[in-house]
């Protein structure tokens, strides 16, 4: 963090291949123009994960197209490991781990597995 704000990763690099940050609040024009990238990348690498289970039921794909496959998964991966790093950069700190309230299993919206649909009421 600076005087002036906080240091937020974007999701792209520089001609070199290098990491570009950005100082300020998050409120500013660049910071919704990163917004939006993130969101498209995410997007992007959620439609390529449909596509690429798709390809991958076919025993019969060839090398090449595995290989293409490979190349855009990893490129994707890539995106959603930088969009995950910045924002997990910029959540606030927890001072004293103790103080978090614990979550049950199955009390939060972000549930992993599949749990049974709510039986209906009359």
């Amino acid at each position: 963090m600076t005087a002036s704000g906080t240091l937020r990763l974007l999701p792209w690099v520089n001609e070199d291949g290098r990491p570009c940050y950005l100082v300020g609040d998050g409120t500013g024009y660049l910071s919704r123009v990163a917004d939006n990238i993130e969101a498209m990348q995410l997007g992007m690498g959620s439609d390529l994960l449909a596509h690429a289970t798709h390809m991958l039921d076919d025993p019969k794909l060839p090398n090449g197209e595995l290989r293409f496959l490979a190349c855009r998964l990893t490129e994707a991966l890539s995106d959603v490991l930088r969009v995950a790093e910045s924002r997990g950069a910029r959540l606030p700190a927890v001072e004293d781990p103790e103080d978090l309230d614990p979550i049950a299993p199955g009390d939060g919206p972000d549930q992993v597995g599949h749990s049974e649909p709510p039986s209906p009421t009359a």
